[in-house]
């Protein structure tokens, strides 16, 4: 099939990920491609040329020059890209495109494009993306990431189907012990909503070191709310590449996931599982989902007192069961096989039309 995929332009869809979405968004396409499938990706400059990419907008990642422009400047920058693109998409020839952006615009245009649209919702209802859905007036097929997200959003539009991200097990080897030194690990993007602070205090309480990875998304929150609690107990090693991360965290005997809003899949703990590293985390959105009691524990949003009890409960859980939780829930092939079988059955009138020269003549004349 001639696939379009649309991605967000924030970061660049290429390592080391800036987050969830990217590192989906790659996979996606990278599998898509390995299967046969014709893909291009509209995506931003720097992103991994080897997945078919088509550059949108000038910038290896808009958040590169939001800093130094006006925001204004950068929003107009993203929805010139994203106008231009759906103008453009009038005239290719795909059998499906998938909006994985993020922007109001793929939805709220897609009545002007001929192509059947899936959008991917990774994230709880917000106000641009909840304005161009609405607006939206043709059938688009909307996919929630999680049972969770499908019901935030149902008050906005029906969720046709849910498909859970996966990962690549295969970047996450399971290691059957942790290093000799025991540490807790955290890792994401360095934001507010990611709670990354609240997991430092929670660390200090069991009295174990915390290791934190990740990109400093937010360097105001950073400076102010994590620098100042780092030392000997909480030690920031980076933003790393998959090997280095899958070695820190197969490492650690537990992993921490706080996150203070309605996380919508939680990467961080299928990624975690597969390691073998079992996971206590609040319980919020999609992440109770991931968990049993065979692989983590779940404490009430925001208690740290209740998480540092509940890295203690998975510090005892068997690395295997969870290994073996990853295996049946998070794998990515199940998740490609899901978004391949929806392309077909959109696509499904287009496909089996024949082309024009393969008509026969009787039906040709009445046409």
């Amino acid at each position: 099939m001639q696939i379009a995929i649309i991605a967000h332009l924030k970061y660049a869809i290429s390592e080391p990920f800036s987050g969830g979405l990217e590192m989906h968004t790659h996979m996606l396409a990278r599998a898509l491609r390995q299967r046969g499938h014709a893909v291009t990706l509209f995506a931003s400059l720097a992103s991994d040329p080897a997945l078919g990419v088509e550059a949108i907008c000038e910038q290896t990642s808009l958040l590169e020059t939001g800093i130094a422009e006006a925001n204004d400047v950068a929003f107009f920058r993203e929805h010139h890209a994203y106008l231009r693109l759906m103008t453009e998409l009038r005239s290719r020839d795909f059998d499906v495109i998938h909006n994985n952006s993020l922007h109001y615009l793929p939805v709220s245009m897609a009545e002007t494009l001929a192509t059947p649209m899936v959008t991917t919702l990774h994230t709880p209802p917000f106000c641009w993306l909840e304005s161009g859905i609405r607006l939206n007036r043709t059938r688009m097929h909307y996919v929630a990431v999680s049972d969770a997200t499908a019901r935030m959003w149902s008050h906005v539009t029906k969720v046709d189907e849910v498909i859970p991200n996966g990962i690549d097990l295969a970047h996450f080897p399971f290691s059957v012990v942790p290093e000799r030194e025991p540490y807790l690990v955290w890792y994401g993007r360095i934001v507010p909503e990611k709670g990354l602070d609240l997991a430092i205090e929670a660390s200090r309480r069991t009295g174990l070191p915390l290791r934190i990875a990740g990109p400093i998304t937010d360097s105001s929150y950073f400076e102010g709310a994590i620098a100042p609690l780092l030392g000997v107990h909480a030690v920031y090693v980076g933003h790393l590449d998959h090997g280095a991360l899958a070695q820190l965290v197969g490492g650690a005997v537990a992993a921490l996931c706080t996150p203070r809003w309605e996380e919508p899949y939680g990467l961080v703990v299928a990624e975690a599982l597969a390691c073998g590293t079992p996971v206590a985390a609040f319980r919020r959105g999609g992440v109770p989902a991931l968990l049993d009691e065979h692989c983590g524990a779940l404490a009430d949003p925001d208690d740290v007192d209740g998480l540092a009890a509940a890295a203690h409960i998975a510090i005892a859980c068997d690395r295997a069961a969870c290994r073996a939780r990853a295996e049946r829930h998070c794998n990515a092939q199940v998740m490609v096989d899901a978004y391949e079988a929806l392309y077909r059955r959109l696509a499904a009138p287009r496909l089996d039309t024949p082309p024009i020269e393969q008509v026969p003549l009787a039906m040709a004349s009445v046409a």
